[in-house]
């Protein structure tokens, strides 16, 4: 507790942007964020009063940081699951807690405990050597056949570690399969789905067990990044919705998730498959910060102390977030990028972080507010761009 205000004092590990993001929504609740950065410079170390430095990986840097905090939570997936583990057995209330974020750490097990819960997964299969990737495309993957009489392609992915298209490879033969195998990744490997379109189903849980359920979004993905989050998800039916939203809420009863968790869906013809799990704030809810009622940052700080939780409803009819992504060097300096954008579009709303360009990098978001969602997300996308480019 804040001895200054009377009000409990938060930490996130990690000092990226969502650490950046929450520390905002803290200031509106009076709370007192306390942030673990590996370094001085990192995102929410720039504007957070409370910056300890420290490693996820430092087991004492984590009982350090622990001290004092009432809640603990994660920006990322990446402290290793014993150190949680070791610091709830130790009495910190760390959310969520290792039972649970193991699930988001390891996509083995990810896909294993969804299979017992008979959630709708792709078809998938752990391998370790090129032959038995090749015997998996044999068995379920889809046309075209190559040269060898097998079916490809299908979609490796390393077990542990991979986020914004890093871990995720699309095998194309057995050639492909060899080459990423000989580089000692643990991988599972998975169908490749014939999506319509990729969806996102952000719910937030608290200790106590209340949900709240935000409306589901489709997100727009370029080389493995996503780029485009529109909300609500257009022409999305209200039963396929409801089930989306239900199937998130069942698996963060089931998986045991305190905060935030964000299901990241295929829509198929043949109805919703599970395609990752996040829990944390997910790039996926940015849109939540002006879009919604209560943004995604102030929902997990609510759970992760056991706050009732906030209305999750939407803020206007239509609402799309497109990331900002580094560009290539030179041109006109970011400051004045800024000032030709908010000439241009005074009701776009802009969220940069702090970050240092560099190419492809998420460096920021813009958020724009409407009632029709196709100018909505051309005003968003030409903002983006904008501040990308310096057009």
């Amino acid at each position: 507790m804040d001895t200054r205000t009377g009000l409990p004092v938060v930490g996130m590990v990690g000092g990226g942007q969502l650490a950046r993001m929450t520390h905002q929504a803290a200031i509106a609740l009076g709370q007192s964020l306390r942030v673990l950065s590996v370094h001085p410079a990192d995102s929410a170390a720039l504007v957070a009063a409370d910056v300890q430095i420290g490693t996820h990986t430092d087991l004492a840097a984590l009982r350090e940081f622990a001290k004092g905090c009432d809640a603990v939570t994660f920006d990322h997936e990446h402290v290793p699951n014993g150190h949680i583990a070791t610091l709830a057995a130790e009495g910190v209330k760390i959310y969520p807690g290792a039972e649970a974020i193991v699930f988001a750490q390891d996509k083995q097990r990810m896909r294993e405990r969804l299979s017992e819960l008979g959630a709708p997964v792709p078809r998938w299969r752990p391998v370790s050597t090129a032959a038995d990737i090749a015997d998996f495309a044999a068995e379920v993957a889809a046309a075209p056949t190559s040269a060898d009489g097998t079916a490809w392609p299908v979609v490796a992915k390393a077990v542990r570690g991979g986020y914004d298209g890093r871990g995720v490879w699309m095998l194309s033969d057995l050639a492909a399969a060899e080459e990423l195998v000989a580089t000692g990744t643990p991988l599972i490997v998975e169908e490749r789905v014939p999506l319509q379109r990729e969806l996102a189903a952000l719910v937030a849980r608290s200790p106590f067990g209340q949900v709240a359920a935000y409306p589901v979004v489709e997100t727009v993905q370029r080389d493995g990044i996503c780029v485009e989050v529109l909300a609500p998800a257009p022409d999305l039916s209200e039963a396929r919705a409801l089930e989306a939203q239900q199937l998130a809420i069942d698996l963060a009863n089931a998986l045991g998730v305190v905060g935030l968790l964000a299901v990241e869906l295929f829509e198929t013809a043949d109805g919703l498959v599970v395609n990752e799990l996040a829990m944390r704030p997910h790039n996926s809810g940015h849109w939540t910060i002006e879009g919604a009622r209560t943004s995604q940052f102030e929902q997990h700080l609510r759970a992760v102390l056991d706050y009732p939780m906030g209305e999750t409803s939407l803020a206007a009819p239509a609402v799309v977030m497109a990331n900002v992504l580094g560009g290539p060097p030179g041109g006109m300096p970011i400051d004045e990028r800024l000032h030709h954008l908010f000439a241009a579009d005074p009701g776009v709303r802009v969220h940069l972080y702090g970050k240092q360009v560099r190419p492809g990098r998420k460096i920021g978001h813009v958020t724009v507010l409407g009632d029709d969602m196709a100018s909505v997300r051309a005003r968003a996308v030409r903002a983006a761009r904008r501040l990308q480019e310096g057009e």
